[in-house]
């Protein structure tokens, strides 16, 4: 599975202006629910939900909040390089400001394990993150993101 696979320049986000973990959720929500067809309010749920049972801030400035919707076709991405960061009560306490969201139909099981081994892959590649963080607009985040998985593939 390729991230290519699970994002379009269309679920990029390059200067998301947020104050906080909970509304960088909600627009996260607002934009995953254009891309999915679903309900934002049921997205943005499944995403709090989670996050009640950990964070899922992973460290280095990173977030993959991610859930599972049962009327979902298949697995969805969105991506967003927050404008400043916020504090997500990640592992490491350290502000985030490059977010993953993952979307998945219940059904998904493996396949949604697979996806987010391969963003997390993808995100603990430093250099990676640092261009991510020096590109400032979404067709430039999205090369970067599915470059750099394509590459790191081989």
């Amino acid at each position: 599975m390729e991230i290519s696979d699970l994002i379009t320049v269309e679920g990029v986000e390059a200067n998301l202006r947020v104050t906080s973990k909970k509304q960088a959720l909600q627009e996260l929500s607002k934009r995953a629910a254009k891309v999915t067809g679903q309900h934002e309010r049921a997205i943005f749920d499944v995403l709090m939900e989670r996050e009640r049972l950990g964070t899922t801030g992973v460290g280095n400035g990173i977030a993959i909040p991610h859930g599972k919707l049962g009327a979902l076709d298949r697995l969805y991405g969105l991506f967003a390089r927050l404008d400043q960061p916020v504090d997500f009560q990640a592992i490491d306490e350290q502000p985030v400001d490059l977010m993953f969201l993952l979307l998945a139909p219940e059904t998904a099981g493996a396949d949604h394990l697979k996806a987010l081994a391969r963003v997390s892959r993808l995100l603990r590649d430093r250099s990676v993150c640092e261009k991510l963080r020096g590109a400032d607009d979404p067709e430039a985040l999205f090369v970067l993101l599915t470059e750099s998985s394509a590459s790191q593939a081989a």
